[in-house]
């Protein structure tokens, strides 16, 4: 199970994702309510821990953008904030639970664990990144309010790779998640419908989102630094 954990708190931060990992769950650390958001929006977590008193976008802000776009992925704020109209804002935006600090880290695994059984679809069917939208109930992709014509391998293509915005993939995994046996992974099909993907990314004049790394794989997201 992936938990993205948006905590400002560097200390926190880190106690929260050594203590996940141990438990066997797979975290990720974003530490400002922007970054969180979009990480939130790219579909790629089972559950979300939210802090509240974030810098660039607090967590009621984040709530009400992420429920928006009728994303329901589980989300449990964490803060200090112990008045009872802040507890009730969070639930009304779509927050499932709600724990206060301090709290017992067992505790946060109960609810972490009572989250992660409820039943019913928790993905959600628009995949993100900043001005990049993949709708994959209508098989529609957008960029900037532009539509883009994409085929069937650049749609595949592009799920994948928005799925794990931000992440490194590596060349094999893309070749067996989009064509499976029907290409050698030793082809330059992914080369070809990379370049084709990126030209239509691009041709609104917009920057740059997918970058090739070389002997690595391909990154959607921001430039990588190198």
């Amino acid at each position: 199970m992936r938990v993205l954990v948006v905590e400002d708190s560097e200390r926190m931060a880190r106690a929260l994702k050594q203590g996940l990992r141990e438990e066997g769950y797979q975290p990720e650390v974003a530490g400002d309510g922007p970054s969180g958001l979009k990480l939130a929006q790219s579909g790629a977590f089972d559950l979300v821990l939210l802090d509240v008193n974030l810098p660039g976008l607090d967590g009621f802000g984040f709530m009400q953008a992420l429920r928006r776009e009728r994303n329901d992925v589980p989300v449990l704020m964490v803060t200090a904030r112990d008045a009872v109209e802040d507890r009730v804002r969070g639930l009304d935006l779509g927050a499932d639970d709600y724990l206060l600090k301090p709290f017992e880290f067992e505790e946060l695994l109960a609810r972490v664990r009572s989250l992660l059984r409820r039943p019913g679809p928790r993905a959600t069917n628009v995949l993100a990144w900043d001005d990049l939208r993949l709708n994959l109930l209508a098989g529609k992709a957008e960029r900037g309010g532009r539509t883009l014509e994409l085929t069937a391998r650049e749609f595949s293509l592009l799920r994948v790779l928005l799925a794990k915005a931000g992440e490194v993939v590596e060349r094999a995994a893309l070749v067996a998640d989009v064509w499976g046996e029907a290409a050698a992974p030793e082809s330059n099909v992914l080369e070809v419908t990379v370049n084709h993907l990126r030209l239509k990314l691009e041709a609104g004049g917009e920057p740059r989102v997918l970058h090739t790394l070389r002997n690595r794989g391909y990154l959607l997201g921001p430039e990588p630094r190198v």
